[in-house]
């Protein structure tokens, strides 16, 4: 999925949407269909849904706009974002969706321009954007976490990913996902999770742990060890259960693990 071909995404379904329905218009000129790509398109979302007492939309669409310019990777990153939260998310009917409702993938896009910030040396606003993206939309990830494409943050709501935690690629995560640490110990101390890995809703990870490849954690699992590929671990505290059926759980979303028992 490029830039380009998630921009007439898009614009297509926006353009059916306006002629259908009469409410969406005003909506859809505005951050859609009278954007002229789809960095504006983001951009112009995630100002309105974060401006407010402590920074203004206009402040935000130009920070916003310049981290773009400079780093069209993440637009890469966001396209393959919404293109897995279509595939992946039962309750998603369309690409318009996600771009204009789901928190999930809202919170996220902000997230990786905080993690710009944050590398570019300017903590402050890195942590301000933190702090109203938590206000926002119940999520709260540390711009120094480090994260791959292709996530899917189902609902978002309670989900927290600590300062040193790393996530790969193709990543599913359920709501109230915790990548904590264990204390008030200090360096690299949060979880380090694979490529293809699903995480249940409510999956407490803490430590600096390793989640290998295509594993899968249960719903409500206490996760405080490494965890091996392709396994799935479930219970409080969480162990080997059995075997995913497939190499990437995050695609299928199957959160009943008995069947890995068999």
């Amino acid at each position: 999925m490029t830039v380009e071909e998630m921009e007439k995404l898009l614009r297509d379904e926006a353009q059916a949407q306006a002629e259908k329905e009469p409410l969406s218009r005003l909506m859809l000129g505005e951050q859609v269909l009278n954007r002229k790509d789809f960095a504006d398109m983001l951009g112009v979302t995630l100002a309105c849904q974060l401006a407010g007492e402590v920074i203004d939309r206009a402040e935000l669409e130009k920070m916003f706009r310049d981290i773009y310019q400079k780093n069209p990777d993440i637009l890469l990153c966001a396209a393959k974002d919404l293109k897995a939260t279509v595939l992946r998310d039962a309750a998603c009917t369309s690409h318009l969706e996600p771009l204009l409702f789901f928190k999930g993938f809202q919170g996220l896009q902000a997230y990786r321009v905080a993690h710009i910030l944050w590398n570019e040396g300017r903590p402050f606003p890195a942590k301000m954007l933190q702090s109203i993206i938590s206000r926002k939309f119940g999520m709260d990830i540390h711009p120094a976490a480090k994260i791959g494409y292709g996530l899917l943050i189902d609902h978002a709501t309670n989900i927290v990913i600590g300062e040193t935690a790393v996530v790969g690629n193709n990543v599913s995560f359920l709501h109230g996902v915790t990548l904590g640490g264990t204390g008030n110990e200090v360096g690299d101390r949060h979880p380090k999770i694979g490529n293809g890995v699903m995480l249940g809703a409510h999956a407490q990870l803490l430590g600096n742990i390793h989640i290998g490849d295509g594993a899968k954690i249960g719903a409500g699992a206490v996760v405080l060890g490494d965890v091996p590929p392709h396994t799935t671990f479930a219970g409080v505290p969480a162990v080997e259960v059995g075997h995913p059926h497939d190499d990437m759980p995050s695609f299928n979303m199957q959160q009943d693990f008995r069947q890995d028992c068999e």
